[in-house]
């Protein structure tokens, strides 16, 4: 692969290496130093790599490689630096950033051909395999919602079915088990929760707040288990309704959450919530947090 290069800097014999000895291996553009230019370059060319030849640079230039390399960033184009060992040391001391490739000289242009070509040859194998599990996440998750997708079309079926039926039955014997509502946008994750409390408590599940919104409209629970990220109403959204609501202001709520940062997990307690469990939820301590706010 020809790679397209974009080169700038006070070194012209470097730079004249490239259109002289390099031409063949690497599709090299020159920019000024002018911020506007390199700018400019970089979106019309969309180089490869961008390659500072340095000289005796002027201490504006280098220290600007900070928000250069900011840029450049935004289009995955690495920065590399080409020039003497004094010259690069007195660049890299004014300009304090660090780039992704240094190539000191004395160096033959063969040994630049070679460092280069391997370097981009690793830095756009990676990208690719970025992209790849990029595109690989995203086909899991459309998956994964398609299959939440069908089981909420299913739970609002059932739901519809069971207030058509006229039950013409006693009414069921009550259990005399403590309620729960479990909230979850993922099928998996309802049904392990389920299994774990059953046999000790009576279990009610919901792929979103709407539909546990509307389950509680005509039936009580004694705790909320309620997911914190959601696709349509976020678990914080939630929660308020039912806080906002005469009928479900006192209902204890435990949030569910993946979340593992510091700061988001204090944006949770900052809700009220009665507890809150990380995910993947533990048995034990699902069953210590609900006996206590239970009070069992």
């Amino acid at each position: 692969m020809k790679y397209k290069i974009l080169l700038t800097g006070k070194n012209n014999t470097i730079i004249d290496d490239f259109f002289s000895h390099l031409d063949d291996v690497f599709d090299s553009v020159t920019s000024s130093l002018r911020w506007e230019d390199i700018v400019n370059h970089v979106k019309l060319l969309k180089p490869e790599a961008f390659c500072y030849c340095v000289g005796n640079e002027l201490k504006e230039h280098a220290e600007r490689m900070s928000n250069l390399k900011a840029k450049l960033s935004t289009y995955n184009i690495p920065i590399i630096v080409i020039g003497t060992e004094s010259n690069c040391n007195a660049f890299f001391k004014m300009a304090a950033c660090s780039v992704d490739l240094t190539l000191r000289y004395p160096m033959k242009v063969s040994e630049v051909r070679d460092k280069m070509n391997k370097f981009l040859d690793d830095w756009y194998k990676e990208e690719r395999e970025r992209r790849e599990a990029e595109a690989a996440k995203r086909a899991a998750d459309a998956e994964r919602a398609i299959e939440n997708a069908k089981a909420l079309e299913e739970e609002i079926a059932q739901a519809l079915l069971d207030t058509q039926k006229v039950k013409a039955k006693a009414p069921e014997k009550e259990t005399g088990h403590k309620h729960i509502l479990v909230v979850d946008d993922d099928s998996a994750m309802l049904k392990t929760i389920k299994e774990q409390l059953h046999g000790k408590y009576d279990v009610a599940t919901a792929l979103s707040g709407k539909i546990a919104l509307k389950f509680l409209e005509k039936k009580t629970t004694d705790l909320i288990l309620l997911d914190y990220e959601m696709p349509a109403e976020k678990g914080p959204e939630i929660l308020q309704q039912l806080r906002d609501n005469e009928a479900t202001k006192n209902i204890p709520v435990v949030f569910l959450t993946g979340v593992t940062d510091k700061s988001k997990i204090v944006q949770v307690l900052t809700m009220r919530p009665q507890g809150y469990l990380t995910k993947p939820v533990e048995h034990d301590k699902l069953m210590e947090i609900i006996e206590k706010i239970l009070g069992e």
